[in-house]
């Protein structure tokens, strides 16, 4: 059977901005727009600082260039729709356009927590084997970090999207939520959605799982080397260094797990959205702030694009 006969849905409601009382849709729609503003224009500037300086080019940053740049595309995946919608008068996405947000969703988030694994085996290496650190975290390992993940992350999003595209949706086409996510899209189905839940469950949670573990296998092997540093001082810039990657991880995680490694059962719209704006938006937004505000090289290079900028007016 084609999906055309096995669906009778050709577009989507999304219905999150609008159920709210008129006054809060302006105030949420101004608060969306400015986190989205500030997410894009705060990962663009790393990006940047990164590229123009050449004491900026070293493993740890181009991971965080890999970072900013996944960023700026899982905030704009998810929030540009409902922005424009809202300036359009709008609710509605077409179903191959639902699919397509789907599958970008799953991209950058898959990449995001693979990123952050492999950001935290570079800390590991950096901290716990600092005299091989140069030899160890090569140009082609380091390619070969990022390469990885984006085919790992391509490939799950390519599976979950065809097993949601062979699915049907009959009457209700309405999502309360401002963007195309899996778990809402499985509960407005007619079909029996046992096999996705068991694939987010399998694949997507080994995919979740595996990283969160070297994550913490890579931190417990730098907090035993830290502690044998002699020196206080030594000892504050390891964990200093460390400490803003370890708020990132474990914003990111927990919403994540709150949103999709709960019983269906307990799940509500509003506690979904909540949690999934901290991860699709906040975290996105605040990590140009967590990297760069203790980091005295990006403060630097920062600094440098600012005067660069302004000398030339």
């Amino acid at each position: 059977m084609s999906s055309a006969n096995q669906s009778s849905v050709s577009e989507f409601l999304l219905l999150w901005l609008s159920r709210q009382p008129q006054q809060q849709q302006q105030l949420l729609f101004g608060l969306f727009l400015s986190m989205y503003l500030a997410s894009v224009l705060g990962n663009l500037l790393i990006i940047l600082a990164i590229s123009t300086d050449s004491r900026l080019h070293t493993p740890m940053y181009f991971f965080l260039s890999n970072l900013s740049f996944v960023d700026v595309c899982f905030s704009s995946t998810t929030v540009s729709k409902m922005l424009a919608n809202h300036i359009l008068g709008s609710q509605s996405i077409s179903f191959p356009g639902c699919l397509t947000q789907v599958y970008f969703f799953i991209v950058f988030a898959v990449m995001d927590n693979l990123l952050l694994s492999v950001m935290s085996y570079d800390r590991f290496v950096a901290v716990c084997h600092p005299l091989h650190y140069t030899t160890k975290m090569t140009f082609q390992l380091c390619a070969l970090l990022v390469t990885g993940p984006w085919v790992t992350a391509n490939l799950d999003a390519l599976l979950h999207t065809l097993m949601i595209a062979r699915l049907s949706f009959c009457a209700d086409n309405r999502i309360p939520h401002f963007f195309c996510d899996v778990a809402p899209l499985l509960k407005l189905s007619c079909s029996d959605t046992h096999i996705n839940e068991m694939l987010i469950l399998t694949v997507g949670g080994l995919i979740m799982i595996t990283p969160l573990v070297c994550i913490l296998v890579s931190y417990i092997c730098i907090t035993c080397a830290v502690l044998r540093i002699p020196s206080t001082k030594g000892k504050w810039k390891a964990f200093s260094t460390c400490g803003s990657h370890l708020a990132v991880v474990s914003l990111f995680y927990g919403t994540i797990i709150a949103v999709y490694y709960n019983p269906s059962s307990s799940h509500s719209a509003e506690k979904d959205t909540a949690a999934t704006v901290m991860y699709t938006v906040v975290t996105p937004m605040l990590n140009p702030f967590i990297y760069s505000l203790r980091n005295k090289d990006m403060k630097g290079a920062l600094r440098k694009i600012i005067v660069r900028k302004t000398g030339s007016m």
